[in-house]
Parts: structure tokens; C-alpha cells; sequence
């Protein structure tokens, strides 16, 4: 715009200074100085007119400047480690804490009993359910290694042992008929067949008999010293669970002549209290002997041979349904 209003300058100056050469007979009328300022307006407003029709119709595309300076830099962030989370399941539960079982002790034919050969006796062991696992006929005890002594391979156990609870399990095996020490190991299987493991057993799965045959010792080829091999029961309730009574009878046997004495032990702690007449054996055999007891509790009665064997036997379990 600078540069356009220079020439339009100079060209009201020309004209002022036209004006002042005019003929006199116009130099006569005096030039107004609006006229001229006029006059000068409309030259300048011609000639932007004109100029504006060499302007291009589209102006040029605005180009903006450059940036003074570049945007900073974001520098990357990095993103979390996702670690993949493992389930990790619990280990099998190993049979030993279902199924476990605690020798007790020998109720029949302590080791070393003598017998004659051929003599049937019947060996009892006495086990405590030490796992969280109740057994059942599903259960078996198993001849394991040594001499079966003419007792079977396998044979289920009797009633319900619940977690905690002890039992006498017993086995009719046969003295051989040759005179010598004869022991065979015995253990337990579970519903699948698996071995139960046995603390304060033998080899910490089994548990044993062992018998003498024959002359030797302290006794001799009739049946060596007298004791008493086996003690069996029955039981049988009269009335109801709550108004009954149980009748138990146990079975003695010996494996000679002599005299027994015994007493019942309850499962409360208590004994019978009753001096008993002696049993006298004239011979190897069996007598019977009961006691009854009312009550509507589960509960169990042994019998102790105080004499000849010093020795708690067996146990008869009342349960009413």
C-alpha cells in the first residue's frame, strides 16, 4: 500500500500545480482547495479500481510460518508386566492319612505259644483306626508273607471301625504238623485293595502270630504251657434301644488242662467287680461264660483272663440301631 500511494501523491500535486497554469480567463475563478482535494480522491479511488482488477480473483494459499520450535518429546511409557497366575491344585491326599491303623496288641496266642501239631487255635490282634477314614466290609485283612498257618488269603472285617475306634480282628489258622517256631505276617487292605499302613507293627505294614509246635521250652507236645488261646463272643439284645438289655456270651478255649479266672472290663473304665468262680479244664477245649448289661449307648465289654495269662481279650461291641 506503501508503494501505490507515492505515485497517487505526486499526481495531486501535478494537479494542483495544472490549476495554477490554467488561461486567465479560468484563472479568473478560484479554485477551491476542496476541489482539488476532490479531485485527488477520485484519481487515487480510479486507480485503486483499476489496480484492483489485476489482482488475481484466488489469493494465494496462506502458508503458515514454521514452528519456532518443535513440541516436546513424550517419552513412552512403559507398560505393566502382566505375570500369568498359576492355579496350583492340592497335592492327591496321600492313603496313609485315610487309611492308617495303630497295632494294639496280641488279645490271643501271645508269641511263642506252643501247640500241638494240627491244633486249630484262633488269632486275634487288637488295631486302632488311627486314619480319617471309616472301615467297613470293604476292608480286608490279608495274609502278607511267612506261614498262613491254613488261614485264608484275604477276609473281609466285621462292622463299622469309625476314625479313632479299636477292634479286635481275628483269623482261625492250624498249627503245622511239623515241631518247629512258625511265624506268618498279616495286614490290612482297603476298598481298593491298597496296603494300610501299620505304626508299632512289624515292618510298619503288617503285624504277626508266632507259635512253637512240638516238645520244646516250657511246655511239651500236648500243647505246651497252659493258656488260653482264643476268646470268642456273642452278643444278642432283648427290648428296645432305650428299654433293652444285652446278653453277651464269650467263648473260652484253652490249650490244655487248668484253671482260668477272668473279670469284664466296660468301655466306660469300669470292671464287673464280681469274684467269678475259676473255670477248670480237665483238658484242651471251651467253656462259656456271661454277663448282660441294659443300656441304650453304644458301648463296648472285654474280658481280661487274669489267670493264666494275665491278659485283656478280645472285645464285644453293643451297638443299637
Amino acid at each position: 500500500m506503501k508503494n501505490h500511494r507515492i505515485p497517487f501523491l505526486a499526481l495531486a500535486l501535478m494537479l494542483i500545480l495544472s490549476a495554477c497554469n490554467l488561461p486567465s480567463s479560468q484563472a479568473t475563478e478560484q479554485i477551491s482547495p476542496n476541489a482539488v482535494f476532490t479531485a485527488a480522491a477520485q484519481t487515487v479511488e480510479a486507480q485503486l479500481t483499476q489496480n484492483s482488477l489485476i489482482i488475481p480473483t484466488n489469493p494465494p494459499a496462506t502458508v503458515a510460518p514454521p514452528p519456532t520450535s518443535l513440541p516436546p518429546t513424550v517419552a513412552a511409557t512403559a507398560l505393566p508386566i502382566v505375570t500369568p497366575v498359576t492355579t496350583t491344585l492340592p497335592a492327591a491326599v496321600a492313603t496313609s492319612s485315610c487309611d492308617a491303623a495303630q497295632f494294639v496288641t496280641d488279645v490271643t496266642v501271645p508269641d511263642g505259644t506252643q501247640y500241638s501239631g494240627g491244633a486249630t487255635f484262633v488269632k486275634t490282634w487288637r488295631l486302632t483306626n488311627t486314619g480319617s477314614c471309616t472301615w467297613n466290609s470293604s476292608y480286608n485283612l490279608v495274609f502278607d508273607s511267612g506261614i498262613s498257618m491254613g488261614g485264608p488269603a484275604s477276609q473281609p472285617l466285621v462292622g463299622t471301625i469309625v476314625p479313632g475306634a479299636s477292634v479286635d480282628i481275628s483269623v482261625n489258622l492250624q498249627a503245622p504238623a511239623t515241631d518247629n517256631t512258625y511265624r506268618g505276617y498279616w495286614g490290612l487292605t482297603n476298598a481298593s485293595g491298597a496296603r494300610i499302613p501299620v505304626t508299632g507293627g512289624s515292618n510298619g505294614k503288617s503285624f504277626y502270630v508266632e507259635i512253637k509246635v512240638g516238645a520244646g521250652g516250657s511246655g511239651d507236645s500236648s500243647g505246651g504251657k497252659f493258656a488260653v488261646n482264643s476268646v470268642g463272643f456273642s452278643v444278642t439284645r432283648s427290648g428296645t434301644c432305650a428299654s433293652g438289655k444285652y446278653v453277651v456270651t464269650a467263648t473260652i478255649t484253652t490249650n490244655g488242662p487248668g484253671e482260668v479266672t477272668y473279670k469284664w472290663i466296660y468301655s466306660d473304665g469300669g470292671t464287673d467287680g464280681i469274684a467269678h468262680d475259676p473255670l477248670v479244664f480237665s483238658a484242651a477245649g471251651s467253656q462259656t461264660v456271661t454277663t448282660e448289661w441294659s443300656t441304650s449307648a453304644s458301648v463296648w465289654l472285654d474280658l481280661y483272663i487274669d489267670k493264666p495269662n494275665h491278659q485283656q481279650f478280645a472285645r464285644a461291641t453293643l451297638t443299637c440301631p
